[in-house]
């Protein structure tokens, strides 16, 4: 049965169709300190009229017959106060009735993750848009607290991915019982060699950036069993929503969704702008302490291991370009997702 969303977006398309043509619409979302929404739009060219903005729990499913405030489309800003700090909010934006928007905040607050967050609102080349609350990234969740345990359970996951090394997975077993699990561990490269160096004061910025380097050029040739197995995974609407995550939700976890959204025809850019915003959701405190009693060398080379710099991403394209003439080639050929799979993923997760 269709939801009202779909059938709003629907008529809205069918309206839109035979209208001018649709104007440049770009939305973003994020939570101040106490928790409330900001929702920001900009539309161009710029246009008279007003923005109505509905809310709901669940992104594909909102009641257009009550918007929760109306808006100047020149405002270009509204808040959206809330003491409700446990159920997330999406929004749905429309500009004169018609252009429907779905925004939410991409972070989502787990207290004991790095780097959890949602990857819907992502555009494809040809204007069509990931759906969100399906597929989220993060690095390790384990341990957790109660708290964030039933956060978890509120954005009602079915799968989880499991990225991290065979090390890890064994030091902190995966604890849900009711989520299917996708074990596929990606090793980090030499880590235990790494960490004895780290230890011993025996690492440099520049060994730091080598190590990272050669990570994702192995990520390319020698890891994609895992990757392939870990996107076919996506193909099947049963999984959905999806967390894949590795120890800091960049490497292994990034490199992943680099190719998800490869798939999904979204473009490079964008791509490199989701990997370097795991810049903005690690916590470089939790690491701060571990190191403060090593060589100022030492915690500038443990600044680049934990660090998402566009160039190791984009060093990993370069290869796939280079070894396998293009992503494209790189996706059928070596990870398995054929152009019927690519086509499932897309009737999937865009609208």
């Amino acid at each position: 049965m269709m939801t009202r969303f779909l059938l709003f977006i629907t008529l809205c398309l069918a309206w839109t169709a035979c209208s001018s043509e649709k104007p440049e619409i770009l939305t973003a979302c994020t939570r101040d300190e106490i928790g409330n929404y900001i929702v920001k739009w900009e539309v161009s060219p710029l246009m008279d009229g007003v923005v109505n903005m509905y809310v709901s729990d669940n992104p594909e499913d909102f009641d257009f017959s009550s918007p929760v405030g109306s808006y100047k489309i020149a405002d270009g800003v509204a808040t959206y106060i809330t003491d409700d700090n446990f159920n997330r909010k999406f929004f749905c934006l429309t500009f004169n009735g018609k252009y429907p928007q779905i925004v939410s905040a991409r972070f989502v607050s787990i207290a004991e993750a790095q780097n959890f967050r949602d990857m819907g609102g992502y555009q494809t080349a040809d204007n069509r848009t990931i759906r969100w609350g399906k597929i989220y990234r993060s690095g390790t969740i384990f341990p957790f607290t109660e708290w964030d345990s039933s956060r978890l359970e509120n954005i009602h996951l079915r799968t989880l991915i499991d990225l991290r090394p065979k090390e890890a997975m064994l030091a902190n077993p995966v604890p849900f019982k009711n989520i299917h699990v996708v074990s596929l561990p990606v090793p980090l490269g030499n880590q235990s060699e790494l960490d004895r160096r780290i230890n011993r004061n025996h690492i440099r910025k520049g060994d730091g950036l080598l190590f990272m380097q050669d990570l994702y050029l192995q990520f390319v040739s020698e890891d994609k069993a895992q990757f392939s197995q870990a996107l076919d995974v996506f193909t099947h609407e049963e999984n959905y929503p999806i967390l894949f995550c590795c120890l800091l939700g960049k490497d292994q976890t990034g490199f992943l969704a680099a190719m998800l959204l490869s798939a999904l025809d979204v473009p490079k850019e964008t791509i490199l702008q989701d990997y370097t915003d795991s810049n903005q959701y690690i916590d470089p405190l939790h690491f701060s302490n571990r190191v403060a009693h090593l060589s100022q060398e030492t915690q500038e080379a443990v600044t680049v291991l934990v660090s998402a710099r566009e160039s190791f991403l984009d060093l990993a394209f370069q290869k796939i370009e280079k070894d396998y003439g293009s992503v494209q080639n790189y996706l059928q050929n070596e990870l398995g997702m054929t152009k019927e799979k690519q086509a499932r993923l897309r009737e999937l997760l865009l609208y």
